[in-house]
């Protein structure tokens, strides 16, 4: 029986990834921060697929958590053959902000436990000749909008140098670029979706099925559509001026709508 383990395993694409992995009959390691949320999707993802579900109850930007981890990407007795890096959240903070603690969260959360994870599975996926790797990177990365843009930047480079230091070994690593997909991640992060159009979201299993098939296919990147296949080509071709120019539009279009909601939200507290 194959193992995955998956980060963020209880909300968004985490728990998708999850439960297409069940369908597929993986046993599933689900790390999240909120215990009770662990316990109800194991419970759920057993009673569905009939798959074995262990559970880490770890905040990852803690350093003592991601070594709790680590130490189960490392288990040679219950090995993991698949691990989904995908633990995130959005940052919509100003990077003129003096406080800065958000953006140094991410940075945890989103640079140092995905070097550090993703170090635990390839080293151990290489001693054993076969394993995947699929980082969640995001089409975020090749924009220019906050901190958030510089770190899912940063996870789509790591993703491409960690596959080529295992080229050869029988590990594939894939870095996934989301679209913006329809989950509790804008929520969570006070991010405004309106002014974003309809064309550009993209159905959340089309997403899990083409990264799952891209990272069996060997590709290192996988972009879940056309519409972003193209835009990202352009993001990759464009001056930069331009980039920057279309991602202050998006920023400012976004802050608009989030101080209406924020507003909005003000007012039916009284």
């Amino acid at each position: 029986m194959l193992t995955a383990l998956v980060t963020g395993g209880t909300s968004g694409i985490g728990a998708a990834f999850a439960a297409a992995l069940a369908r597929d009959g993986y046993d599933l390691v689900l790390v999240a921060r909120n215990e009770q949320r662990l316990a109800e999707t194991a419970e759920r993802l057993r009673a569905e697929h009939g798959v074995a579900v262990e559970t880490i109850s770890a905040d990852l930007a803690d350093r003592a958590a991601v070594e709790t981890v680590v130490e189960r990407l490392e288990s040679a007795d219950r090995p993991i053959d698949l691990f989904v890096n995908n633990a995130g959240f959005g940052v919509h903070k100003s990077l003129l902000s003096k406080d800065t603690s958000v953006h140094e969260l991410a940075i945890d959360v989103m640079i140092r436990a995905v070097l550090v994870l993703g170090g635990a599975a390839g080293r151990t996926m290489k001693a054993r000749g076969a394993g995947t790797i699929i980082n969640v990177a995001s089409v975020a990365g090749y924009i220019t909008m906050g901190s958030y843009s510089a770190v899912k930047a940063w996870v789509a480079s790591y993703s491409e140098g960690l596959a080529v230091e295992l080229r050869g070994t029988g590990v594939q690593v894939t870095g996934l670029n989301p679209g913006w997909v329809r989950t509790e991640f804008h929520e969570r992060a006070s991010i405004g979706t309106s002014s974003i159009p309809s064309i550009l979201w993209v159905d959340m299993d089309q997403l899990i099925s083409t990264a799952l098939r891209d990272a069996r296919r060997g590709r290192v990147i996988s972009t879940p559509s056309a519409k972003f296949k193209t835009l990202l080509f352009f993001c990759r071709h464009l001056p930069r001026g331009a980039i920057r120019a279309i991602s202050g539009r998006i920023s400012s279009a976004r802050r608009s709508e989030s101080s209406a909601v924020e507003h909005s939200s003000e007012q039916t507290r009284g």
